[in-house]
């Protein structure tokens, strides 16, 4: 789930980048202040953007200086000084890693060891942010419950992550807190869940676990599955990159919106665009190779 949620770089202006950098750090601080250093290995760019358009919408400026860390404390960065709401992703990145190996375990992949590393800073996060603690695991059980039906379509089955990040915005947002905010997070928790789904196509094969591109559309490979049903595929991205803009219209941002909009409208249709590629497909590659070993012969 982590990871996908990418500025567009080429595009990016200079000043943003900085930006973007700058919040990075400041999210890693923040989960250090709520969870502890361990739990700063589970560090996303996923939460890094829900800093950046969170501070935006919410009004609440960030200031950024230069100064030093753990991992840079020969040459200081610029770097996001932590608030309350970089405190609350910090709890909610390090909520969302745990709950991420726990869901690996339960599906039989090593992530018992990995755990260890987050467990601590878990229990602080519950502890400070029970709402927030209680958003994830409350989203990330209807999901499991979800996956164990087993018979959701692609909208059903991302659901529960989508509506984890709507709550999720609405607690934060408060007052500020609109249909268009809670829609435009939903659609984003939606295509998280579903391009995350879509990557994992051939391991999900492999191992016989559940996934929504897979139950609807069974193939040989993610590339196979692609080439036979891709218009059905790029129809239900497009949908939540409508939504995601429509809604995105609607919200009043307090400061230079470049940074969100680029993130948003050029960052995920990009990020898609290489999943929808289908690169790295095993199954594909085998098979291309076994049938050139069969010409040879």
């Amino acid at each position: 789930m982590f990871g996908y949620v990418r500025a567009d770089t080429p595009y990016l202006y200079i000043k943003d980048d900085i930006l973007y950098r700058a919040m990075y750090c400041g999210v890693c601080k923040g989960i250090a202040e709520v969870c502890g250093h361990r739990a700063r290995m589970g560090l996303s760019y996923d939460v890094t953007f829900l800093s950046v358009i969170l501070h935006n919408i919410a009004g609440q400026d960030v200031k950024i200086e230069k100064s030093h860390c753990l991992t840079h404390c020969i040459r200081a960065r610029q770097m996001a000084e932590t608030d309350e709401l970089t405190r609350m992703l910090g709890a909610l990145n390090t909520e969302l890693v745990y709950y991420k190996y726990t869901d690996d375990i339960a599906d039989g992949d090593k992530g018992r060891g990995k755990r260890l590393w987050f467990k601590k800073g878990h229990k602080r996060a519950t502890q400070k942010y029970p709402e927030i603690a209680r958003i994830v695991k409350e989203n990330m059980s209807a999901q499991e419950r979800l996956e164990k039906e087993g018979g959701a379509g692609l909208d059903r089955s991302a659901d529960a992550t989508a509506n984890m990040l709507a709550e999720f915005s609405d607690y934060v947002l408060g007052e500020k807190r609109t249909n268009y905010t809670h829609n435009l997070f939903y659609a984003l928790g939606k295509w998280i869940y579903l391009i995350d789904a879509l990557d994992d196509y051939d391991k999900d094969l492999k191992k016989g676990a559940y996934n929504p591109f897979l139950n609807e559309f069974p193939a040989a490979c993610r590339t196979e599955m692609i080439e036979k049903h891709r218009e059905s595929v790029e129809f239900a991205f497009k949908t939540l990159f409508f939504d995601i803009r429509a809604n995105l219209c609607e919200i009043p941002f307090r400061f230079n919106r470049d940074l969100s909009d680029n993130i948003l409208l050029r960052g995920l249709p990009t990020m898609t665009n290489r999943i929808m590629a289908g690169e790295g497909c095993k199954g594909c590659k085998k098979k291309k190779q076994n049938n050139e070993n069969t010409k040879k012969e």
